[in-house]
């Protein structure tokens, strides 16, 4: 006996301690489900601190931690059950049959779960719900979790048994139709149950008409399974179809005495009826396709032979001088709406074009539709250079040098280049100074079309005195002094760049000095 002490005593005396007492310190066995950990205090214990023992059960007991946080089930419903240690209910180290959970199946209020008892429920043993050896949480509480042996319907009717039956008592169940998706109208309420629901199916039961009437249906599936587009629930026989207002093509003219099947062929929902003249009318089509398919921009449904086209109301293109004597077929090739006719003159006479496409292809310019070849008329002051001046005396050949008229060039520059006496000094904009009444007579105002004005001896200087270089596009020249009077500095650059500071415009030799005080 002493030596088993002694050896228990070096063991435990080779740890901390408090790891020393806590290994002496065994008040008794653990119930059944701990057992395990028996030889693991830390699993539940941490040091004596019992504040911290709740944590390492709620790490164990997942599912009811899972509880307390969401404030659901029993554990989540207790008063301040974060400030309440889970020792305090339920102890261990009581010996293996223990009772850990301590719960009271006489005194135990259902009410605190989410299931409360109501009805016959209330008279219930626990055990007909919690079986042994089981724990109480149940996951599951819905009426068919229970009750699915007892269900007649073998899951036909659904899971929720609740629609029909009540707690008081399973029978006598009580059903509203109404409040499902097709409520009972008019002669359905006189039908049986059993006449929708065949062999007692009631989920997904079909809501279309058709689904049960198919056998009634005299149309055979022509006019397809949408049955209440016609038909009322009130009785069957009773018609309620608009032709005008049910659809989108209403009977006009000739087609109010038209058969229905004449133009519904088959099943008209499957295969919907085409609203266009041509789906029906091909056959009458005595153009051969040529001018489309939209019959009813010219004919109408009052009669076929009546026809309404007007060419200049209709079109964007009104027929006019010799226009309004050609046929058709002489503009209009092919399928009238696939292949769209041009308006454009040189689309249709690029064959009678004399110029051979040098004028361009905007041939109203010179031509009208009276005549193509009389009273031909060009006005060039509606293009893009207007001829004022010397300019209405040159001949087009002046100008117009190649075959090239629609994009001839119309900056001065790009004809008087050569005549120009500033050999490019003052740029290209020639119009600047110029004008087209005589090269000669200019007229150029620096101080006002320019960003530095001329005054004192700046006034009366030659244009080429400063403007010596030239110049490809914007004149650019500096503006300050310096910039010209470089090579006059007689101070050699020891006084700055900034001469304005000390000169003037009227005379270099001028100086104004202000007086410091």
């Amino acid at each position: 006996m002493f030596v088993v002490v002694v050896g228990v005593s070096a063991t435990t005396w080779a740890a901390s301690p408090i790891e020393r007492m806590e290994g002496l310190v065994m008040p008794g066995d653990l119930v059944q489900g701990h057992a395990r950990f028996e030889t693991k205090c830390d699993k539940c214990h941490e040091s004596f601190d019992k504040t911290k023992q709740s944590k390492l059960c709620r790490d164990c007991h997942e599912q009811i931690d899972i509880d307390i946080k969401k404030e659901k089930g029993f554990h989540g419903k207790i008063q301040n059950i974060d400030k309440r240690e889970c020792h305090s209910c339920h102890t261990d180290h009581k010996g293996r049959d223990m009772d850990i959970i301590q719960l009271d199946h006489e005194t135990f209020d259902h009410s605190r779960t989410e299931f409360e008892l109501k009805g016959n429920h209330q008279s219930l043993a626990c055990e007909s719900c919690h079986k042994k050896s089981k724990f109480f949480r149940i996951p599951k509480y819905d009426c068919i979790d229970c009750h699915e042996e007892d269900d007649s319907h073998k899951g036909r009717m659904g899971r929720k048994c609740n629609n029909c039956h009540f707690e008081a008592g399973w029978l006598p169940a009580n059903f509203n139709h109404d409040k499902t998706d097709f409520p009972l109208r008019n002669t359905h309420q006189e039908v049986g149950c059993q006449y929708c629901h065949v062999n007692e199916r009631y989920l997904k039961t079909p809501k279309n008409c058709y689904f049960c009437h198919y056998l009634d249906d005299v149309h055979d599936g022509d006019r397809g399974i949408k049955c209440h587009q016609c038909h009322h629930d009130e009785k069957w026989a009773r018609i309620e179809f608009d032709h005008d207002k049910d659809t989108e093509f209403k009977l006009n003219g000739a087609h109010k005495s038209v058969l229905c099947k004449d133009c519904h062929e088959g099943n008209m929902f499957k295969e919907k009826t085409k609203t266009v003249c041509f789906a029906c009318h091909e056959v009458h089509d005595s153009h051969y396709g040529n001018y489309g398919k939209r019959c009813n921009s010219c004919h109408t449904e009052k009669n076929w032979r009546e026809i309404r086209f007007d060419h200049d109301k209709d079109t964007d293109f009104k027929l006019k001088g010799e226009h309004k004597d050609l046929a058709c077929e002489a503009c209009h090739k092919g399928d009238l709406f696939k292949v769209k006719t041009p308006v454009e003159c040189a689309e249709c006479h690029r064959l009678d074009d004399a110029h051979n496409g040098q004028q361009g292809d905007n041939c109203t310019k010179c031509h009208d539709e009276k005549s193509w070849i009389k009273k031909v008329v060009f006005d060039h002051d509606i293009t893009k250079f207007p001829l004022h001046g010397t300019h209405q005396l040159v001949s087009c050949e002046d100008c117009h040098a190649s075959e090239k008229f629609k994009d001839a060039e119309i900056r001065c520059m790009s004809c008087h280049e050569d005549d120009d006496v500033h050999k490019l000094k003052l740029g290209k904009n020639c119009e600047l100074c110029h004008g087209p009444a005589d090269w000669l007579i200019w007229l150029f105002d620096h101080n006002t079309q320019t960003d530095y004005p001329l005054d004192g001896k700046h006034e009366g200087l030659d244009c080429h005195a400063c403007h010596t270089k030239p110049v490809k596009d914007k004149i650019e020249l500096p503006t300050n002094c310096f910039g010209c009077h470089e090579k006059d500095d007689n101070h050699a650059g020891q006084l700055g760049r900034q001469c304005e500071k000390c000169h003037v415009t009227e005379s270099f030799k001028t100086i104004k000095i202000k007086d410091k005080k």
